[in-house]
């Protein structure tokens, strides 16, 4: 394992995190997520997903990717095909979810999604999380891909036009993975995806890992 290139790059792809069993387990514990395009944010509530976040969180702390006191406080699954399938521009994952809504002007961007209440923190909270995409299926060229701009991260929050600027000037790396591989990331890495072409699905676990406490007298919604 590379912690240093994590460091520099903001994003690292961690083969065989997961084996084809594993994911196998997993694809059968997810339930069907409604009208939603891409899946759901709120499968930490489930215990099964739960538990395999502590299982990710345990092997990528032993590869001092993860602080050993952090926590696992949201997955997301996404699921791309092209019968399911979207596109998404290059952006930063800005948003948290947190328990009760608190009046401090370094606070932000409120917003409920799926019954859950987010907030845009301070760039200081964001440095520290870590984001995982464990991959349930393998993911090619041609499966949308999640694209990423190695360095980004440092740039701090960045607008929509710095942020095509950075894509036209930078070298955008697609992070293909095969199956129970993990694209591990910071949150504010600059990334993007392009719509699948292929055959095959891209079913992915999203997990965000952040310190046990935060501060502006903030609580995570979830905690595991």
């Amino acid at each position: 394992m590379q912690p240093e290139r994590f460091a520099e790059d903001g994003f690292l792809v961690v083969h065989g995190l997961l084996d084809p069993a594993v994911c196998a387990m997993v694809l059968g514990q997810i339930r069907p997520h409604g009208d939603s395009l891409a899946g759901s944010r709120a499968l930490l509530a489930e215990p099964w997903c739960a538990a395999l976040s502590q299982t990710v969180r345990a092997q990528l702390t032993l590869s001092k990717l993860i602080p050993a006191n952090f926590v696992s406080v949201q997955c997301t699954y996404f699921e791309k095909s092209t019968s399911r399938n979207w596109l998404v521009p290059i952006h930063q994952d800005l948003s948290i979810p947190v328990a009760h809504r608190v009046e401090d002007s370094t606070l932000s961007g409120w917003s409920v999604k799926e019954g859950s209440l987010f907030v845009q923190p301070p760039c200081s909270v964001l440095a520290e999380l870590v984001a995982v995409r464990v991959h349930l299926d393998p993911c090619s060229a041609n499966d949308g891909p999640l694209r990423v701009i190695p360095g980004s991260h440092t740039f701090g929050p960045t607008s929509p036009e710095s942020a095509v600027a950075a894509r036209r000037a930078g070298t955008e790396v697609a992070c293909t993975c095969e199956q129970g591989a993990a694209l591990v990331m910071r949150p504010l890495l600059l990334h993007s995806s392009s719509k699948a072409t292929g055959t095959s699905k891209r079913r992915v676990l999203h997990f965000l890992f952040g310190p046990p406490q935060l501060p502006f007298g903030l609580t995570w919604q979830i905690a595991v």
